[in-house]
């Protein structure tokens, strides 16, 4: 069965991302179509990228980067769960996806992003990071803000109209991955 990691991309104290994440794995183990498991960044404790050797060659030294790997390798798409700091993403989403190279590479990725303008922004540079990574970004993504889906911009109290996104976001996920799987076993 095709398998999706929901990796949650904030390791700050007090993140909103962790009830975003939370809601988006929620929802998705309702599904049938696919496994789904939350991949919190804060169980991998990866320092600042620690390794001699571009992610491209997949010579990994470090026992945090090779635990990383196997876990990114395991599974066949992500959703990845970001807010917009400073109009990108989080440092920490970026150190842990710069780790890598091939574990990424012919798997789908779905955004869900929260800001003060929906974290659209940071969802445009992963698109581009994406791209980089042989990743096939899905073009449905959900878009939560600060404003309308929190109360006192911390407490996740998302809009109906947010599941359906979410749903939109996951089928295309989930059929990407999979029209992705030849390409991964060749």
């Amino acid at each position: 069965m095709t398998r999706i990691g929901i990796i949650l991309g904030s390791t700050r104290p007090g993140r909103n991302g962790e009830a975003v994440a939370r809601w988006v794995h929620e929802i998705a183990q309702q599904r049938s179509d696919a496994q789904f498991e939350l991949i919190d960044l804060l169980d991998y404790k990866l320092p600042h990228l620690d390794e001699a050797y571009p992610p491209s060659m997949g010579q990994y030294s470090q026992p945090h980067t090779v635990r990383w790997a196997e876990t990114i390798a395991s599974f066949d798409g992500f959703v990845m769960v970001t807010p917009e700091y400073n109009h990108s993403t989080s440092g920490a989403l970026k150190n842990a996806i710069d780790f890598l190279y091939g574990e990424w590479n012919n798997k789908a990725v779905g955004f869900v992003s929260y800001g003060s303008v929906g974290g659209t922004r940071a969802v445009e540079h992963l698109r581009l990071i994406a791209g980089e990574l042989q990743m096939a970004d899905v073009r449905s993504q959900v878009a939560l803000s600060l404003f309308t889906d929190f109360e006192n911009f911390s407490v996740f109290k998302p809009n109906d109209h947010q599941r359906d996104a979410l749903n939109a976001t996951l089928d295309q996920v989930v059929a990407w991955s999979a029209a992705l799987a030849p390409l991964r076993k060749g």
